[in-house]
Order: C-alpha cells, then sequence, then structure tokens
C-alpha cells in the first residue's frame, strides 16, 4: 500500500548536506517524491512509498545530517492524490 508523508524540518537546516542526505535515503528506500529548500529557512519533504521506509526517514529527519540543527519538525501523514515516480532534488 502506498504512503504519502510531508515533513517539514526548521532550524539550522540549509546548507548542511539535508537535501543531498535526505534524497540518499529515498533513493535507498525506494520513495518517490521531493526535497526543498524554502524561503523560510526551512526544508521540506514530501516522500511516497511503504510505510516503514517513511518512518526510517522520518526518524531519520528528526536529526539530520551532521551539521543540521533540527529544532522543529511538523509531519503530516497523508493519503496520496498523484503517484510520483521519481524522487526529486529541488533548488531556490
Amino acid at each position: 500500500m502506498l504512503h504519502e508523508l510531508f515533513i517539514k524540518v526548521t532550524g539550522q537546516v540549509q546548507n548542511v548536506g539535508f537535501r543531498y542526505q535526505t534524497n540518499k535515503l529515498a533513493q535507498e528506500f525506494k520513495l518517490t517524491g521531493w526535497v526543498r529548500n524554502a524561503e523560510d529557512g526551512s526544508v521540506e519533504i514530501l516522500a511516497q512509498g511503504e510505510k516503514k521506509y517513511l518512518v526510517k526517514l522520518l526518524s531519520w529527519a528528526r536529526k539530520g545530517p551532521g551539521f543540521a540543527q533540527v529544532k522543529k519538525i511538523d509531519v503530516d501523514w497523508r493519503k496520496p492524490t498523484v503517484k510520483l515516480d521519481s524522487f526529486e532534488v529541488s533548488r531556490l
């Protein structure tokens, strides 16, 4: 069954490899969706896939890569409306 997860990570999360590492994990877990830097300094992630792998991604996002300082994380489990085909990294 396909699940969808939206995550907004706030703190010192840009320019620390957050998008790169998220993409790497998404490929490893065979997730689809995207990760992007938001204008407010946060990182946003939309991922689709098996729930067990989305939970692993969420667990990792709570800490982020080594130089990140995650202050807050907002999580929204959603019912997918469209099936995404790949995982993409968006740039500002």
